[in-house]
């Protein structure tokens, strides 16, 4: 695990020039209790003034974030943590994992899902599993460290990658992961680019794999990642004063400063 300490956002202004791309998570990073704002909405849309993409990553579901692609002013947004992407407000679904059988894969994860439910009957499908491709996910509410690490276990012995948010936990194939999605999109739309232009922002274990510095040296958490900070085996190189979207604003001013 990292030893090396976060450092404020102050640290940040050196490098801000160097950035020209934020892939940023969404729920706990452009939220405030679980819904959008409007000094969000600002910070994006002067983001867009300036000439800044912003890329969604998120592990929400490929119907959701297909909405969100449409209608917020952001380049493009990734679902399922790596799983798909939509490239822009009216394009379609562009899968960034391998998966030769939907119906199949479909299949296996509920399979999966009923012996995690054997184990944990209190689990409940996620509200918007049903719209997704990639991955499965359920609820995270009422479950323990333990229980998670419990989860992880069973998953892994059973040959499936397993991962958890500030909302929900996710089953899915093996290599599937923020980071990996991340590196196939920016190699697809934005080739100029390196890993040296690019601020990676999160706030949870799921977005772990945008803070390894060897991938992004220029990561960001917001305040609130330091409640999940033991369970990360990569953390942001930044963390901001807020939490939250508060957080985000701050990296927002800072790169339009």
């Amino acid at each position: 695990m990292d030893k090396i300490q976060p450092k404020t956002l102050n640290h940040f202004r050196s490098i801000a020039g160097q950035v020209k791309l934020i892939a940023t998570d969404m729920d706990g990073t452009l939220t405030r209790q679980g819904s959008f704002s409007g000094d969000l909405l600002q910070g994006l849309e002067r983001l867009q003034q300036r000439g800044w993409p912003v890329v969604i990553v998120t592990g929400r579901s490929a119907g959701w974030v297909q909405g969100i692609a449409h209608y917020l002013p952001v380049t493009g947004a990734m679902a399922e943590n790596g799983g798909v992407y939509f490239p822009g407000a009216r394009a379609a679904a562009e899968p960034l994992v391998s998966l030769p059988s939907l119906t199949t894969h479909r299949h296996q994860l509920a399979d999966l899902f009923a012996r995690l439910q054997a184990q944990w009957p209190r689990l409940q499908e996620s509200s918007d599993n049903r719209f997704r491709l990639s991955d499965w996910t359920f609820d995270i509410e009422d479950l323990s460290q333990a229980d998670l690490d419990g989860l992880a276990d069973v998953c892994h012995t059973q040959g499936w990658g397993f991962t958890y948010s500030t909302v929900q936990c996710h089953c899915f194939k093996p290599g599937q992961a923020k980071a990996a999605g991340l590196q196939q999109m920016l190699l697809r739309y934005f080739p100029q680019l390196s890993t040296q232009d690019i601020v990676t922002v999160g706030d949870s274990p799921n977005d772990a794999s945008l803070f390894d510095p060897v991938l992004f040296p220029h990561s960001v958490g917001v305040a609130n990642v330091q409640d999940y900070w033991q369970q990360l085996p990569h953390r942001p190189t930044y963390v901001t004063e807020a939490p939250e979207v508060d957080g985000f604003l701050e990296l927002v001013n800072q790169l339009l400063a």
